[in-house]
């Protein structure tokens, strides 16, 4: 037990923590062979009844560690706790668990941790009603429970603060230790909890004559043996083949880091330890949760530190009987090397991490000027890279990175980290000397080549450092310049030592401000435009569907690749003014991802129909119009139910409500565009040859030098419906090709302008029809006036006689009349 002077002089280095009460009113006493600790006045007590604790709660601190061996066999029921009438402290099955009970509202709150192994651990639980119960292992908040549950039913009812168990007494015992128990009267804060444990494991000066006989800090002179070392290899070995959680594991790893003995180590003894250790990570590594909460990049960097704290550990406590010693090795998560050595023993102008291979770092000699013992601690990591993606540039020390926010980093190269105490001695000018040199082979994911060798796409390579100064992990380029480099490796100059890893961050290019404002504005004017005519196209179409000649299959297939390209242009106007990453915005996303489908799929159409007008008649017009609206409706609901049940997340939640480029979705738009071009070009092509021939077939037959210029016109109407400018949205793929983005925005903005323009307002059968539709309207309003006239109607029109039968037809127009011809008359 500690005492009170204990309690003074922290009080004196703190000036904060002053109600902890050590051993005030908690005394030992042997029953029946059973240890008691009575708390005096445990009635009013906060402890005893945390209901009565009232808003400020409750802090119980104690150390805790179980034993190598038990003294006697015990059963497998063996348990081992703390327990009194408002909680209970307990190990069991593996896991150690805090449990407090309030009676007078029959409430339960429970949170489980990883126990301490055999040696000291401190554990301190707090309470409040607002907040719930929160458990900090060795100054770490480990977990926690906020609500708690209604239990009606717990523990006994005696008001004993009791260690072990008062039933079996023959049968059980205590196969552990517990020390220092205090109390407050009240929740401390977090920041509380870390100064008292830090002030605990001695950075507090321990008094000689009140240290806790079993617990050992750096400051303690009492020297424990070098096989203190062996239950904590035997305790990691045990342990790794029951991990299952990586969140849990790494408590107890850094549980243990924290409480490693202050005691030389063996060369024999440190190997030992290092081999197993680094085993143990390696076991974390391949455990089937991992990969999921190796997003967190928190627990990734917690582990590096975890890993650089017992290293460390190691090779502080390594004993040398020699000039030099040095341990190195491999194991599955990394090459390592622990050395210790005089720096006059060095014979070589430099020291290089690994040893051999393309990556390494390298201390020049010079750098070495203190003549005491030296420590260097190497570790090359094999997989670590892995798990440093998604890096955001905000949380990062990287300014560059910084201002490409949107623009995650991710490791582009092996992690690799030198720590040398006392530190070498080095320029702070980076482009002094000495400096350390960091080079690094890239190890490339199959997406980060994608991405780094993509036109579109900006990379930057930055030399970056973990900086755990501040408590926590930050990626950090303070102090390390990149010297040269490639896409295959890259060589850095520091001037310090830490863990080292190449970062990239990929930029998709943007033009400038005035191109954009230009482009913006040339979609705006011709999306409204187009939306306007193409409006305009299917009334006219809708008014004209009586006239037999506006009833074929071509203005049909018009009307449909117009109301599609109508619908997407108004929705992509609309969502210029919506939220990246809303609902409303994947809505949007989703239905202009259908429509643009749609409105390609009807161009397809166009150049099927054509092809089968005029280069080879297949099919009747029944079953060929069954077909069309299969392509030109189903086929982009079928590509878009795919892709939205694969990829749902890529709708709408980047920088505009579309598809994402980076996850790959545009591909479902992309590749079924690509098709629709490559096929509606080539039959353009063969069109063309065949105007052509034709052409040149009339100018030897009747010399009219006019009819060359058909095939330039016949061209010039077909490309709006065929949508063959849409090839310049793939010229315009990077900033250096601004012309080919202003001709896609233009022609593309424009598309439903040119419709209207080629194949209603400039067409003849749609002005004819129109004329006569004119006429009509014009007799029916005489008629109207005139009693005794004849009705007229379109049939009259036709010239259909009174009486005889209508010879009206279908929707779809049989007639071959010009089923076999090209309207070539606007042009």
């Amino acid at each position: 037990m500690g005492s009170m002077n204990f309690r003074k002089q922290l009080e004196v280095d703190t000036g904060d923590i002053v109600e902890g009460k050590v051993n005030k009113g908690i005394y030992l006493k042997e029953e029946k062979g059973v240890t008691l600790l009575y708390y005096g006045k445990y009635k009013t007590s906060c402890l005893s009844n945390p209901a009565q604790c009232g808003p400020d709660g409750v802090t119980f601190s104690f150390f805790w560690k179980t034993q190598g061996e038990p003294s006697r066999p015990t059963p497998s029921a063996y348990v081992g706790q703390v327990i009194s009438d408002g909680f209970k402290v307990c190990s069991r099955g593996g896991k150690g668990s805090v449990e407090l009970y309030t009676r007078d509202n029959s409430m339960t709150w429970e949170a489980t941790f990883s126990p301490p192994g055999p040696y000291w651990t401190h554990v301190l639980f707090t309470w409040k009603p607002k907040e719930g119960l929160k458990v900090y292992v060795n100054g770490t908040l480990s977990t926690a429970d906020p609500s708690g549950k209604v239990s009606h039913a717990y523990g006994e009812p005696s008001v004993n603060l009791v260690i072990g168990s008062e039933q079996d007494q023959t049968g059980r015992y205590e196969n552990g230790a517990f020390d220092e128990f205090i109390i407050w009267e009240r929740a401390l804060t977090p920041d509380e909890v870390a100064m008292y444990f830090r002030a605990a494991i001695g950075k507090h000066i321990w008094p000689s004559s009140t240290a806790p006989s079993s617990f050992v800090t750096p400051a303690a002179s009492t020297l424990m043996p070098t096989n203190a070392y062996h239950p904590i290899i035997t305790n990691l070995t045990e342990e790794r083949k029951h991990f299952q959680s990586p969140g849990i594991v790494l408590n107890y790893l850094q549980n243990m880091s924290l409480s490693l003995p202050d005691r030389s180590l063996s060369e024999e003894t440190a190997r030992n330890l290092t081999e197993t250790f680094l085993k143990t990570v390696g076991e974390v590594l391949l455990l089937p949760s991992w990969t999921a909460v190796s997003e967190d990049n928190d627990l990734v960097l917690g582990l590096i530190e975890t890993v650089d704290v017992v290293m460390g550990h190691i090779a502080s406590n390594l004993d040398a009987n020699e000039p030099q010693v040095a341990i190195v090795g491999s194991s599955s998560v990394a090459e390592f090397s622990v050395t210790k050595l005089l720096p006059k023993t060095m014979n070589s102008s430099h020291y290089r991490f690994p040893a051999q291979g393309h990556s390494y770092i390298e201390i020049p000699h010079e750098a070495f000027r203190s003549q005491a013992w030296t420590t260097i601690v190497g570790l090359f990591y094999h997989t670590m890279h892995r798990y440093l993606n998604n890096i955001q540039p905000e949380s990062t020390r990287i300014a560059e990175a910084a201002t490409y926010r949107g623009c995650p980093l991710s490791a582009a190269s092996y992690l690799i980290s030198l720590e040398v105490a006392p530190p070498p001695t080095l320029s702070q000018n980076l482009s002094g000397s000495p400096l350390i040199t960091v080079r690094l082979r890239h190890k490339l994911t199959s997406r980060q080549y994608l991405e780094a060798t993509n036109k579109t796409n900006h990379v930057f390579l930055y030399c970056a450092f973990l900086d755990f100064s501040s408590g926590e992990g930050v990626w950090s380029n303070q102090g390390c310049v990149l010297a040269e480099g490639t896409l295959s490796y890259s060589v850095c100059r520091c001037s310090h030592l830490t863990n080292f890893a190449i970062l990239m961050q990929v930029v998709p290019l943007q033009l400038t401000g005035g191109h954009q404002v230009a482009l913006s504005a040339i979609s705006y004017i011709g999306c409204s435009l187009s939306a306007l005519c193409l409006a305009v196209t299917l009334v006219t179409f809708a008014m004209l569907s009586s006239v037999s000649t506006i009833r074929n299959q071509r203005y049909h297939i018009h009307a449909n690749l117009s109301f599609a390209i109508l619908v997407a242009q108004v929705l992509l106007l609309v969502s210029f003014h919506c939220q990246p990453g809303t609902v409303p915005c994947q809505v949007l996303a989703m239905l202009l991802h259908y429509f643009f489908l749609s409105a390609f799929a009807w161009m397809l159409v166009e150049g099927l129909h054509l092809y089968s007008m005029v280069i080879k008649v297949f099919g009747s017009e029944d079953s060929k119009h069954r077909y069309y609206y299969g392509i030109g409706w189903g086929s982009p609901l079928l590509i878009c139910l795919i892709s939205v049940s694969c990829a749902m997340d890529s709708y709408g939640t980047t920088n505009n409500c579309w598809l994402s480029l980076q996850s790959g979705a545009i591909w479902a738009f992309v590749a079924p565009a690509l098709l629709v071009i490559v096929v509606n070009i080539g039959i353009l092509i063969a069109v063309t040859r065949v105007i052509s021939q034709i052409s040149a077939d009339n100018y030897k037959v009747h010399g009219d030098p006019s009819a060359f210029k058909l095939t330039a016109k016949a061209v010039a109407v077909l490309l709006p419906i065929l949508g063959t400018s849409w090839v310049f949205g793939v010229l315009a793929v990077n900033s250096e090709a601004v012309a080919f983005q202003y001709l896609f925005a233009i022609l593309n903005s424009l598309q439903g302008f040119f419709i209207f323009l080629f194949h209603c307002l400039l067409n003849s059968e749609v002005r004819a029809a129109f004329k006569h539709k004119t006429k009509v309207w014009s007799l029916t309003s005489s008629s109207s006036r005139t009693a005794n006239a004849k009705p007229f109607s379109s049939d009259v029109m036709n010239g259909t006689r009174p009486g005889t039968a209508s010879s009206k037809l279908s929707p779809w127009d049989r007639s071959s009349q010009s089923a076999h011809r090209i309207d070539l008359s606007p042009v």
